[in-house]
């Protein structure tokens, strides 16, 4: 944004230059600057004549906020910010300050990025956790979920009120029905209260650690990370191509670690039951039912079920 004075000394003739006078008339007679002298009655002319830039400029970028274009077309000098005034007596004259001051908008992102640091993403698109959420989406989006939801929602509280559970929860339902965006819900609202999350989904995950043998400091890096998150949700479990590495050394690890530490969450196509005989087979060493029993000893008893109905939302907005 240009000064005043710039704007002065671009004027080329008297005729351009009575205008400009005329705008600083305004300048002088704008309610804020009627309300500043009310604020600040040892205000003087010739302190506002001397600070006409600071007057200008104040005048003009509250104008810019009351209209505002959104963060991004953000004119003023200091995007998300405005400028104020403040008056103080030094030797009995009276002197002009300006600063800046951030805008709802801009506090409002910044707060939003502090709460989205929180949460780290393992292969689940980012946008399921960047994005608002409505009332609208959670609560009235499909009346078949509204169990469901009501006991996510209760879960929430009581973390927000006793503090981190170690109880976590299994959301078991067909495709679609919406449990991943509940839980990037979950992670949302928590994160809110200065808790951090992870989300892992597991078909992804499962291929990529193949690659980690090769890097054995990010495979380490990502186990720990993975267990000392506040909360950790494994989504879309039993959807991976299974293998004794995955399941006894990683999954098995992570679990022992966090049981009766930190809750864990799972979003998964199966019932318990079912995911117990996905974890009771594998591909290289076939049928081990004692240890797809072990694993799940690490699973069940820190879970409660919570079984997500409703549609099919795939392709539509959740």
């Amino acid at each position: 944004m240009e000064s005043l004075g710039e704007v002065l000394r671009s004027i080329p003739n008297q005729k351009y230059r009575r205008q400009a006078e005329e705008k600083i008339r305004q300048i002088l007679t704008d309610p804020l600057i009627q309300k500043l002298r009310v604020k600040y009655p040892v205000l003087d002319d010739h302190t506002l004549k001397i600070n006409m830039n600071r007057l200008y400029q104040y005048v003009t970028e509250h104008k810019t906020c009351s209209e505002c274009p959104g963060l991004d077309k953000c004119p003023n000098d200091f995007a998300g910010h405005y400028t104020m005034l403040n008056v103080e007596t030094s030797g009995g004259e009276p002197r002009l300050y300006d600063y800046k001051v951030s805008c709802k908008k801009f506090i409002a992102q910044q707060s939003q990025e502090v709460v989205r640091s929180r949460i780290r993403s393992f292969y689940v698109d980012e946008r399921a956790l960047s994005q608002g959420y409505s009332s609208m989406e959670i609560f009235d989006k499909d009346p078949d979920r509204e169990e469901a939801v009501d006991r996510l929602i209760s879960y929430i509280l009581q973390t927000k009120q006793e503090g981190l559970q170690k109880q976590g929860l299994y959301l078991a339902g067909s495709f679609g029905t919406g449990k991943t965006f509940l839980m990037c819900y979950m992670l949302h609202e928590l994160a809110k209260s200065g808790y951090t999350g992870a989300i892992v989904y597991m078909p992804d995950f499962a291929e990529d650690l193949k690659a980690m043998f090769q890097d054995p400091m990010k495979l380490k890096e990502t186990i720990d990370a993975l267990k000392e998150t506040d909360l950790l949700v494994f989504d879309d479990i039993g959807a991976e191509n299974l293998n004794p590495w995955l399941r006894d050394h990683v999954m098995g690890a992570i679990l022992n670690y966090r049981m009766n530490r930190k809750p864990t969450f799972f979003t998964s196509n199966h019932d318990l039951t079912a995911l117990e005989q996905h974890f009771s087979f594998t591909s290289k060493e076939g049928d081990e039912e004692f240890k797809g029993r072990r694993i799940m000893d690490r699973i069940r008893p820190f879970v409660d079920v919570i079984l997500v109905n409703g549609y099919n939302k795939r392709g539509k907005s959740t």
